[in-house]
């Protein structure tokens, strides 16, 4: 295989159309159900991966989206967004909608609403091509295919192709809700990844430890990744190997939105990395990265 030199990064995964809500106050008590409430609503690029693709970008990494879209209007546009953005697109048109999420927002919270529409027919032949050719150093996926019988068997897919090519990987546990559905069945799909990136309700049910204390859950999800990293929100973030333990602050800032906050601090975090920062400097970058997306409007750089 044919390793790019820039350090090119291949993101795995989901491309979607955002419908983002933004509402004045918690969906979880502060809004009366029932009636009508105002709020600010908006239609925008979205996708785990696609987002992790176009922040790792605005580092001036190199980097390569391999997943697929629809032959409608939004999966033209969606690709088009991507490409404007610096994004290399492996692709596939295949026949049907492009994804879609609700994503229905607060400043401290998002609750998406998840129709996967083309991402479920991601195949293994079109990805483990796309790895093949691609000439990178490490692959990032992110875990929703995983949830889905129709993509996993690309997913899983790309991290052997990855492996082979001797790639390092990384994987984005992405949502609390599918891998506790999922079971013992998700550290199966996760175990053997270089780094592991969840958030403290992700960790925790991986850990099957409901209060467990987001450093115990870094150390003790180390059986499954040689590196995790467990996002924390305005807590910062602890990263934990077999001998070590770092962790740092939140950067400050005015939330506005979180949605993509997580895929901006996996780009910020890889980008550094692969580019030398050691494992402080690296957080660091990750949480400079998920802070900027937390003032912005939306999942996407602007």
């Amino acid at each position: 295989m044919r390793t790019d030199p820039t350090g090119r990064v291949l993101v795995v995964g989901d491309i979607a159309t955002d419908i983002l809500a933004v509402l004045p106050a918690p969906l979880s008590g502060g809004l009366a159900l029932g009636t009508d409430t105002a709020v600010r609503i908006g239609l925008s690029a979205g996708g785990s991966a696609a987002n992790t693709a176009a922040w790792l970008a605005t580092t001036g990494t190199p980097v390569t989206l391999i997943g697929a879209v629809g032959t409608d209007d939004a999966g033209a546009a969606r690709l088009a967004e991507l490409t404007a953005a610096g994004v290399d697109c492996a692709v596939e048109r295949v026949a049907g909608n492009t994804g879609a999420i609700v994503v229905l927002s607060d400043p401290a919270d998002r609750t998406m609403l998840c129709d996967r529409g083309a991402n479920h027919l991601l195949s293994p032949a079109h990805v483990t091509a796309a790895v093949r050719d691609a000439g990178a150093r490490h692959l990032h996926l992110s875990a929703y295919p995983l949830f889905d019988e129709g993509s996993r068997p690309a997913a899983l897919a790309a991290l052997a192709a990855a492996r082979d090519a001797g790639l390092t990987t990384s994987i984005d546990a992405a949502s609390a809700g599918p891998l506790r559905a999922a079971g013992d069945a998700a550290a199966d799909w996760l175990r053997g990844t270089d780094l592991l990136f969840a958030n403290l309700d992700e960790a925790r049910v991986l850990v099957g430890d409901p209060a467990a204390d987001p450093a115990d859950a870094a150390r003790a999800l180390t059986a499954l990744a040689r590196s995790v990293v467990v996002k924390l929100g305005p807590d910062g973030a602890v990263r934990a190997t077999a001998d070590d333990l770092v962790r740092v602050p939140a950067v400050a800032v005015e939330a506005v939105d979180p949605t993509g906050a997580g895929d901006a601090f996996a780009a910020g975090l890889l980008a550094a990395e692969l580019s030398g920062a050691d494992p402080a400097a690296s957080l660091r970058a990750g949480a400079t990265l998920g802070a900027r997306a937390v003032a912005t409007l939306g999942a996407r750089p602007r």
